[in-house]
């Protein structure tokens, strides 16, 4: 339903391969002008990504495969 890139370079990130936080802010305004809540994003980073969008009230899932990069533990 829509397609997107992120660069952020001032913070090092060249381009981010799939942005959830991004995602978070293009489905409810591609929720809004398509009329649809329910909406399937495209990143078009070189690994590029898949990402099914659903947007409830003033909440956005986002649904798509993951690998686990990193694991750890925090003490506080």
């Amino acid at each position: 339903d829509f397609v997107s890139r992120f660069f952020a370079p001032y913070c090092g990130i060249d381009e981010d391969p799939v942005t959830g936080s991004a995602h978070c802010m293009l489905a409810p305004f591609w929720a809004a002008r398509l009329g649809r809540s329910q909406l399937r994003a495209r990143q078009l980073s070189r690994r590029g990504g898949e990402v099914e969008c659903t947007v409830r009230d003033w909440r956005v899932l986002l649904e798509g495969r993951a690998v686990t990069f990193l694991e750890g533990w925090i003490t506080i």
